[in-house]
């Protein structure tokens, strides 16, 4: 088994009396800068003139500069602005103010690993990447808990870039529930085709193939959203709290025995075949390539994709659904 680091192993203090920069306030920036914050450590948060985000962190009680003029005098720089926004930030408000041992975090190795960002020599650069969204970092901080991490070091120019790295995954709470030690390339690669295939691509293609299926075949939408969107956190919970085993403790004999026997004729070797080949694309660089040419051609096709995502029926109905369940609605505002 890995090692894993729990707060025993972590040195808070070597974040204390530094200059922190937070660049970016979205679901992962606001929820590092907070969390360092409540821990006592000096953050300031980097955004460009006029970011909406401006007034929402200092309402937080943050202080705010331009990411310029909070880089100039900085200590640690973490970026956790949207990657395909990250390389052309750091070549005009970040690199030009580096300076010998600075640190320069990430949240996500994508810009390092495929060399759109490549840093000087004398920073040490690192990696802590929070396995879970923004908004649960801060949640989880809030109630005492945390959300595992992973932390990476590409660049130890200092001598001392994995202790600052375990300092910041315990500054936010992560040391709390876990952290695990890898490479900028293992996380990116992992992260993007866990993604792709299981968390998000792949669990979202099902979930609206099952619904698609049981609309076509007659059934209300309604009770083919309950079925095959509304139950899925119900089981993953399941998961999470004890593993495949027990959520099929946890559930009936007839569901279980579905799983036994049904599972493997969905996700067959050809599903499996197209999995590797999507691994395949992501580790040679072709996903990036794609994903860069994107965003430089106005990112057409992401938009036309997310139009007819959220106009889709399953999204309709799915809407009219949870506004009946407002309880559900999680306070996304700090």
């Amino acid at each position: 088994m890995a090692k894993m680091y729990y707060e025993q192993d972590c040195n808070l203090d070597l974040l204390r009396n530094k200059k922190i920069v937070v660049v970016g306030y979205g679901s992962q920036g606001h929820a590092h800068a907070l969390n360092l914050k409540d821990n006592g450590m000096n953050v300031t948060v980097g955004l460009y003139e006029g970011s909406k985000s401006w007034e929402k962190a200092e309402k937080a009680g943050l202080n705010v500069q331009t990411t310029a003029d909070a880089v100039r005098d900085a200590d640690i720089v973490m970026i956790l602005v949207n990657d395909e926004k990250q390389a052309a930030l750091y070549q005009k408000d970040i690199a030009p103010y580096l300076r010998p041992g600075m640190t320069l975090a990430f949240g996500h190795g994508f810009n390092i690993h495929f060399g759109q960002i490549v840093p000087p020599a004398d920073v040490d650069v690192i990696m802590i990447a929070p396995k879970g969204p923004g908004h649960t970092v801060r949640s989880q901080f809030k109630a005492g808990r945390g959300v595992p991490c992973l932390i990476a070091v590409y660049q130890d120019a200092s001598g001392q870039a994995k202790e600052t790295a375990l300092a910041w995954a315990m500054g936010i709470g992560g040391a709390r529930a876990g952290v695990l030690e890898t490479t900028f390339k293992e996380e990116t690669e992992t992260d993007l085709f866990g993604e792709q295939t299981v968390l998000c691509g792949g669990v979202t293609a099902l979930m609206k193939a099952g619904f698609d299926i049981l609309v076509e075949a007659g059934y209300q939408p309604e009770s083919a959203y309950f079925e095959c969107l509304h139950e899925m956190k119900l089981i993953i919970d399941l998961v999470n709290s004890g593993g495949l085993s027990f959520m099929r403790y946890s559930i009936s004999d007839t569901a279980e025995y579905g799983d036994y026997s049904v599972g493997s004729r969905i996700i067959t070797e050809e599903t499996k075949n197209e999995m590797r080949k999507v691994l395949g694309e992501i580790r040679d660089g072709s996903f990036a390539r794609q994903w860069i040419e994107e965003n430089r051609a106005g990112r057409p096709n992401f938009t036309q994709m997310r139009r007819e995502a959220q106009e889709s029926l399953v999204e309709t109905t799915g809407r009219e659904l949870r506004a009946k369940m407002n309880w559900q609605r999680e306070d996304y505002n700090e």
